[in-house]
């Protein structure tokens, strides 16, 4: 038996200059615009069996003006940033130049004392590989667009660095077929 697995990234909550990691920031106006122009189009994804999403304001948000309802999952929470959080990516270059370089470079690393790409990579699989599978059940999640590129780069057991070549913008999908292991993407 296999299942399908669609995951959505939410609407935005702030602008691309103003991003900030692990953020849990609300939708901001244009999102909530963004998302109402949406719903026409989204409104299928609350025909799944099983709906969650990733704990931050923005995914439980975007999920429920969708008619989701969904549950909140901790797995699919963003990659844990230590003492990183919060700040803009410019913000700690500035700072932190070798550390963001180390970062950047090395899917082990962890100098900000949070999670390393690795590990997020792997919690984020762990999480797809322990969905239920009953029948064909369709599972949908709102999760952070860090969680999408992850789970990408799990499924299609790509090299680590292919993460920072993946984007995934407010709204996006990408979908799994399969089960634990044995997972195929699904562009939707």
């Amino acid at each position: 038996m296999h299942i399908r697995v669609t995951l959505l990234a939410p609407a935005r909550s702030s602008s691309v200059l103003d991003v900030r990691f692990d953020d849990d920031r609300s939708l901001d106006e244009a999102g909530w615009r963004e998302l109402q122009q949406a719903v026409p189009w989204l409104s299928r994804l609350s025909a799944a069996e099983l709906r969650y999403c990733s704990p931050s304001a923005r995914c439980r948000a975007t999920g429920d003006v969708l008619g989701l309802a969904p549950l909140a999952q901790p797995a699919l929470r963003d990659c844990d940033m230590g003492r990183w959080r919060g700040r803009t990516l410019q913000e700690v270059a500035a700072r932190e130049p070798d550390a963001v370089d180390a970062w950047l470079t090395d899917p082990r690393a962890a100098p900000h004392g949070g999670e390393s790409l690795l590990d997020f990579i792997g919690r984020v699989g762990g999480w797809l590989d322990t969905r239920p599978v009953d029948g064909d059940d369709w599972v949908v999640a709102v999760t952070e667009p860090a969680v999408l590129r992850a789970a990408v780069c799990y499924v299609l057991r790509a090299p680590p660095h292919t993460y920072w070549r993946i984007e995934a913008h407010p709204l996006s999908a990408v979908g799994f077929t399969g089960r634990a292991g044995e997972w195929s993407l699904s562009l939707e």
